[in-house]
């Protein structure tokens, strides 16, 4: 898939999230990249086969306070080659994306990896 088509799966993934989330959406860039870097894999402490799908970096909105201003945007990178490599169709990577901006926007509210994992299942 162009990398253009993937960027609008993540966009309309975005569009789709509820109001009452969406609302709380500020100062976070949500970008593709091809994959990860080895600084992500390190950050995170995944093993190097490990397939990282997405990653959110920056002060999770619970952990903000008064003192939160002038800082660079929170970011949230979706990881499209990982995405592709475990999708055999293009609706599968669209449902994929979706669920994994989903679970990223998770972190930017600051919910854990386990938090998230209840709320998955």
């Amino acid at each position: 898939m162009r990398k253009e088509e993937f960027e609008k799966l993540v966009e309309q993934a975005l569009a789709e999230l509820p109001p009452k989330f969406k609302k709380y959406l500020d100062n976070l860039a949500v970008i593709v990249e091809s994959q990860p870097s080895r600084d992500t894999y390190n950050r995170t402490g995944s093993p190097r086969l490990s397939s990282i799908l997405g990653h959110y970096h920056g002060v999770p909105l619970k952990h903000r306070g008064p003192y939160y201003g002038n800082i660079p945007p929170d970011v949230i990178v979706i990881y499209q080659n990982p995405i592709e490599a475990i999708c055999s169709t293009e609706e599968q990577i669209k449902k994929k994306v979706r669920e994994v901006v989903h679970h990223e926007i998770g972190h930017y509210f600051g919910l854990s990896e386990e938090q998230m994992r209840e709320i998955e299942e």
